[in-house]
């Protein structure tokens, strides 16, 4: 048996994050992302992964409106601020805004030739912007209500723009306006045939037919007699209008209030399937017929054929793959936007509760298939349960503020399924592999049942009714796989047993319940069962944990203790004993033998919400509600590691029995998944320290060569400040040191130059290092531009330190320099120094008094030439003793002293 190791560290990869919150996206043109607003910020999303590649903050209010350029280089955005963005996405970066709007702006559409841009507000305006100038070119009024959909005819020799709004009063418009140049008239028609809404619109591909669909329940025939009207009124359509002379071609009754309307393009995998699938004599289309989809409020898809002045609907999905619900005025929705994807990437259907479901279609003959490919979930709510699913554990399933458990593909992070059938919230699941090898997935809801599912056929096989209270709490047996546990907030806990299943089932069976107990005098919060199936334990709101003997729920040993109620209990997989997570901030082991608590884990801030054994029960992974996750290590009761990696409460801990990854979900809407980098970050540790030795040498080798450059390059790459400091002190000792440091400095990039900032930074701070800081400053200044400097990220701050402390320097050397004329005074007025006669300049310093003294000095020798002989002598035997004694001071007063000016 292999030694156990430890495990020191995780790495963590966020796996699923909210990307949409509903509203306003754009798909690029090749479907490679979509743009998706998130509240205030806009997210560019991967449909691949459903990863967030970047995120724009620009907007300070919600966003109302996005739309992206035929070249998906420029991305225009709006909010209810009413300001109109322009983001450059290679550069992430707002290039210009405007506003013009007097309310939100609703919709916005772009040109196909990326020339200009179409905005229609909630102030019944639509208005053409050029995009590069960000001026307005046309301004169009006429509409009753707020616009709602607005788009550019997709020829671009057809110079028109569709606009739709809801005028209120049961009535809405379509109208038609040109943007040339040579129409006089800009709005050329009004279409009046809809009595809500307009929500889409949509072009055939020849050019001459418009296609609008509503909300409504709308009638064409304005002569009908009161009463047919209200008959009609009960079926909602799609309208098909002939652009040659504005005339109703078609009502198509859909049955639904419509979302969206798109155009199937010729060339499309769709538009064959329905030609092959069209081959069917009765169903047979002319040459000019096109394929349209509508998509609504009952979550259904519906493909359309038209054949000149009728349509007919060729396909209808029989089962909705999203589950309807109802807005805040009490409306149905199902589906809000829909979108025909380039290629063969087929249909992209948005739903109310923030997916996005991507569709294929399959046809023969006689059957035509719509197949859900990938669902990219926006918004997954709070997360409060997950367990991965499998033996190969390839699968995450999660519990969220829902009544459906959405199963991912960690693979590409998309939901591959959702287990549908519980009418309340489900509250937990566990997971399991059968005997026979079948994937099961048990769920406790707040409807009072528990439910059996099975991964494979994504069915439900099993229904357990029985608790009085919500279902908090649900664990499978660990070696004979027949039976599962659930604790309820009935107080009670329940064995239900799974031996009534067989392989072959279609229809769900009621599941027995073997034995029941109550349990706790609280909610019962946490179940687990032992590694050997003869035991489960259960925690609960009323701060003790309960170990029963199975299968008849015999009171074992109550573990008594913690000061706030348990949150999660779970079972060692070597020893005796239990581990249980409080609202007390504590996490303690019990000995199951006789209830006494061995070891007590102090260090979250909050509530310990799970807490589950990993490394052959050596380590304990615990999450809270601090939004911590932490690494315990039992023997040493030491916490090895602390991870901030969620911004709210921890609720749901996974560890995959195999592999030991963790999965945690919270608050905040957010699955991470961690890797185990023990091993991985040891190895780069070790590589790191070879390469640093290796590099060390080279450094040295370079001082060696006195190859100064390469020597200070090699500094800056192993962060060494101290080894750089003693380079730029010994330059500054050579003749020519400012060739050596230009030639060095202008190697160095900006990252390394905002380093070489830092460093002088914390040289100037103390005198015995400024000299050489400011030598080196002073030459950073010379080389490179102000404009390149102040490019550094971070400069304003680092030159802030620098001029403080540079001030006091100076400050302090013009003191000495002053000090030093004192000195000269004093010397020359006790004549230890004679000025030298033969440099003029420094003569004239001299002061007043030394003058004097000298001129009476030659008027005494003038007076009496004998006297001043027998003097002469005297004082040049006294001034070689004088000489001799004392060392000939340097006359620093009178050199010129140079000063290094900062450049801020």
């Amino acid at each position: 048996m292999e030694p156990l190791k430890l495990k020191a560290n995780y790495r963590c990869v966020p796996a699923l994050q909210q990307f949409y919150a509903g509203g306003a996206y754009a798909v690029s043109s090749d479907a490679s992302f979509i743009v998706c607003a998130s509240a205030d910020s806009i997210n560019i999303v991967d449909s691949a992964t459903s990863s967030i590649r970047s995120t724009l903050d620009g907007a300070s209010e919600s966003v109302t409106a996005l739309t992206l350029s035929p070249d998906d280089k420029l991305l225009f955005s709006s909010s209810h601020s009413r300001q109109i963005r322009v983001w450059d996405l290679s550069t992430l970066k707002c290039v210009r805004s405007w506003k013009g709007h007097d309310g939100p702006v609703m919709c916005m559409a772009c040109h196909p030739s990326g020339g200009l841009l179409a905005t229609g507000g909630a102030d019944r305006k639509v208005l053409v912007w050029d995009v590069d100038g960000g001026y307005c070119t046309h301004y169009f009024k006429g509409h009753g209500g707020v616009v709602s959909c607005i788009m550019f005819h997709p020829d671009p020799e057809k110079q028109l723009i569709f606009s739709g709004s809801d005028d209120g009063g049961d009535h809405a418009t379509l109208r038609v306006w040109d943007v040339s140049k040579t129409k006089k008239k800009n709005c050329i028609a009004t279409l009046d045939n809809h009595r809500s809404a307009v929500t889409s619109l949509a072009v055939s591909e020849d050019g001459w037919t418009l296609l609008s669909a509503g909300r409504d329940k709308a009638c064409s025939n304005e002569t009908l007699s009161y009463i047919l009207f209200y008959l009609v009124t009960l079926f909602f359509v799609v309208t098909l209008w002939d652009l040659h002379d504005y005339s109703c071609k078609k009502t198509v009754i859909t049955n639904e209030a419509v979302e969206a309307v798109c155009v199937v393009g010729s060339g499309s995998p769709f538009a064959a399937s329905l030609d092959l699938y069209g081959k069917n004599a009765k169903k047979r289309a002319v040459s000019q017929a096109f394929y349209f989809v509508t998509v609504g409020e009952r979550g259904i898809v519906h493909i359309w054929g038209s054949e000149g002045h009728s349509a007919v609907c060729l396909f209808e999905q029989k089962v909705s793959d999203v589950t309807a619900g109802t807005d805040e005025d009490g409306l149905r929705r199902g589906f809000i936007s829909a979108v025909m994807l380039p290629s063969d990437q087929g249909l992209l259907c948005v739903t109310a509760d923030q997916q996005f479901l991507f569709y294929s279609l399959e046809s023969t003959v006689e059957l035509l298939q719509l197949n859900l490919t990938k669902r990219l979930v926006g918004y997954n709510e709070e997360v409060v349960d997950m367990k991965f699913v499998g033996d190969d554990e390839k699968f995450l399933a999660l519990a969220t503020n829902l009544e459906q458990v959405r199963v991912y593909d960690l693979a590409s992070m998309s939901c591959s399924y959702v287990l549908s059938g519980h009418t309340e919230i489900v509250l937990c699941l566990d997971t399991c592999v059968s005997s026979s090898g079948r994937s099961l997935i048990v769920t406790g809801s707040k409807d009072n049942s528990v439910r059996l599912w099975e991964a494979e056929s994504k069915s439900c096989i099993g229904v357990g009714i029985g608790h009085m209270g919500a279902v908090g709490a649900v664990a499978f047996s660990k070696r004979k796989r027949d039976f599962f546990v659930s604790g309820s907030s009935d107080h009670t806990l329940k064995v239900w047993s799974m031996n009534g299943l067989s392989d072959d089932m279609t229809m769900a069976i009621n599941l027995k319940a073997k034995a029941v107990v109550a349990a706790h005098d609280k909610d019962i919060n946490s179940v687990a069962i032992a590694p050997n199936d003869s035991l489960v334990c259960s925690g609960s709101q009323d701060r003790t944990a309960c170990i029963w003997r199975l299968p008849d729920l015999v009171s074992v040993v109550v573990l008594r203790g913690h000061k706030r109620g348990i949150w999660s209990v779970e079972f060692s997989p070597v020893d005796q004993c239990v581990v249980t997570a409080s609202g007390d901030k504590t996490i303690r082991i019990w000995a199951i033998s006789d209830g006494s608590c061995l070891k007590t884990f102090e260090g979250h801030t909050s509530s310990v919400l799970r807490a589950l054994f990993v490394t052959r029960g050596t380590q304990i992974v615990s999450c809270g509600a601090d939004g911590l996750v932490k690494l315990w290590t039992v023997k040493t009761n030491e916490c090895v590691a602390t991870y901030d990696n969620h911004e709210d409460k921890v609720w749901a801990l996974a560890v995959g029995r195999k592999t030991e990854m963790l999965a945690t979900g919270g608050s905040d809407a957010v699955v991470n998944l961690w890797y185990d980098s023990t091993a991985a970050d040891k190895e780069a540790a070790f590589r790191k320290e070879e390469e640093g030795v290796l590099r060390g040498q080279e450094l040295q080798n370079a001082i060696s060569d006195a190859d100064y450059t390469k020597a200070i390059q090699l500094a800056f790459e192993l962060r060494r400040p101290h080894k750089l400091f003693e380079l730029f002190a010994g330059i500054c000792r050579k003749r020519g040191a400012e060739d050596h440091i230009d030639r060095a400095l202008k190697g160095l990039g900006g990252e390394e130059l905002r380093v070489l900032f830092n460093y002088v930074r914390e040289w100037n701070t103390k005198p015995k290092l400024c000299y050489v800081s400011q030598f080196v400053l002073f030459r950073a200044f010379n080389i490179f531009p102000p404009t390149e400097i102040v490019q550094i990220k971070g400069i304003g701050e680092l030159l802030e330190g620098l001029i403080a402390y540079s001030q006091r320097h100076f400050g302090r050397i013009d003191r000495l320099v002053r000090s030093t004329f004192l000195l000269d005074y004093i010397l020359s007025g006790m004549s230890v120094i004679e000025p030298e006669t033969q440099h003029s300049e420094f003569t004239a310093e001299i002061p007043l008094q030394s003058d004097n003294i000298i001129d009476k000095q030659h008027v005494v020798e003038e007076e009496d030439p004998q006297e001043n002989a027998t003097v002469s002598k005297k004082r040049k035997k006294s001034s070689k003793s004088r000489h001799g004694s004392i060392k000939k001071v340097k006359d620093v007063a009178h050199k010129k002293v140079e000063t290094i000016q900062l450049l801020a």
